[in-house]
């Protein structure tokens, strides 16, 4: 009795397709302090670009089996949004697209290397998705590119729960937090800048007044009806 129907309105994604003019739109992620990068170089000369290609790390994969494990060197873009690349030291990276950060390293190496090429991947790009949704977790991403409708898709898409109308995002950017709120149901959103999301963004998905009110309701019902019994049974010895 304290819940009611849920509306065509307050469950249907992009009800205003047809009207929206969908923009076109490019997205490069922004290198953050604390991403992990796999960084190649290459170049006219094999082996003039030896010393800036790091070696695979092994390590001890199994303390029983004692087998050794390889694994790619890294990078850390550290507080400072630096790295410390071979022969060259720190370069500022943090705050770059991905493309302008290959530049940069093309501009040093350029220094040391005939006609260099760079090959950048973001390693630890993920996102988290909480609240009413299938699956709720932390999804690593493989492409470094993931829309808002790809994150919840892969946390299973919302439960009949979940409130279409006012998905929060939470971003961290060069140390300052935003929060963006948005419409599934409306199709603007497509063209939001927030439409593609950054390496460890947050989608929170709010319970519907469906939800809350069942969760405020469950707990109590035995003490409801606890209650109505007692109440029964008293006017009931009263009428005798």
């Amino acid at each position: 009795m304290l819940n009611s129907c849920a509306s065509r309105k307050d469950l249907v994604y992009y009800q205003n397709v047809d009207s929206v003019q969908m923009a076109t739109s490019s997205y490069e992620s922004i290198l953050q302090p604390d991403d992990i990068l796999s960084i190649i170089v290459r170049g006219d000369n094999p082996e003039a670009v030896i010393p800036f290609n790091m070696p695979n790390v092994s390590y001890v994969g199994n303390e029983r089996s004692g087998i050794e494990v390889q694994r790619l060197f890294t990078y850390l873009i550290d507080n400072t949004s630096n790295i410390n690349f071979p022969l060259i030291g720190k370069i500022k990276l943090g705050g770059l697209t991905r493309s302008e950060a290959e530049q940069v390293l093309v501009t040093e190496l350029s220094k040391y290397v005939t006609n260099p090429k760079i090959d950048l991947k973001i390693l630890n790009f993920k996102v988290t998705v909480q609240g009413e949704v299938i699956r709720p977790g932390t999804y690593p991403i493989n492409s470094e590119r993931v829309t808002v409708l790809e994150a919840l898709s892969l946390a299973g898409d919302l439960t009949i729960y979940g409130k279409r109308n006012n998905i929060l995002l939470l971003r961290e950017v060069n140390g300052t937090k935003k929060v963006v709120r948005m419409d599934l149901t409306k199709a603007d959103f497509i063209n939001s800048p927030y439409y593609y999301l950054h390496q460890n963004d947050v989608l929170y998905v709010e319970p519907n007044k469906t939800k809350i009110n069942s969760a405020v309701v469950g707990p109590n019902t035995g003490v409801i009806l606890s209650a109505v019994s007692l109440l029964v049974t008293v006017i009931a010895l009263t009428i005798r």
